[in-house]
């Protein structure tokens, strides 16, 4: 495979990551009761958006590493044919 294809299957197994970690420690408006005039009642209260963009880089490499493995791997090629 070239590089580039290896950059696209990590970019989206990286969004996957993201779209997983989104929810974990989230706190809504709803759990504080502190309310906001003209906001969604369910809105996030304190986002912190790094941590999760550093959670889901550290999770996306070996899942990404694991699913070339798999793709690459002869035993599974062999299995699946």
């Amino acid at each position: 495979m070239q590089l580039a294809t290896y950059f696209a299957i990590y970019f989206v197994v990286w969004w996957m990551c993201l779209f997983i970690v989104l929810p974990f420690r989230m706190r809504t408006q709803i759990d504080t009761d502190d309310y906001v005039q003209g906001t969604e009642r369910g809105a996030p209260v304190g986002f912190r958006f790094w941590p999760k963009i550093i959670v889901t880089t550290a999770l996306s490499i070996p899942m990404t590493a694991l699913l070339l493995w798999g793709l690459s791997s002869p035993w599974l090629r062999e299995y699946w044919q």
